[in-house]
């Protein structure tokens, strides 16, 4: 996830608590969607297309996060 900010997001794991807590939330979810379409977790369609938005709410406030961080760099 967005490679080119690859430096910026191991730096604001560690120094931005909330930025941190998102990107593990991200991470999360992307595992459990992985776990429920390899039927290792039970999940519905439904169940999974929700996760997916959520996990995409997330990866855009993570993006913004990120913007702002490169600018003011």
């Amino acid at each position: 996830m967005f490679p080119e900010y690859r430096e910026l997001i191991t730096r604001l794991k560690t120094s931005d608590t909330h930025f941190g807590r998102l990107f593990e939330q991200h991470n999360s979810l992307d595992q459990k969607i992985k776990n429920m379409e390899s039927r290792i977790e039970t999940g519905t369609h439904e169940a999974i297309e929700l996760l997916k938005k959520e996990k995409l709410l997330l990866k855009d406030q993570l993006y913004t996060i990120l913007r702002k961080a490169d600018t003011a760099s």
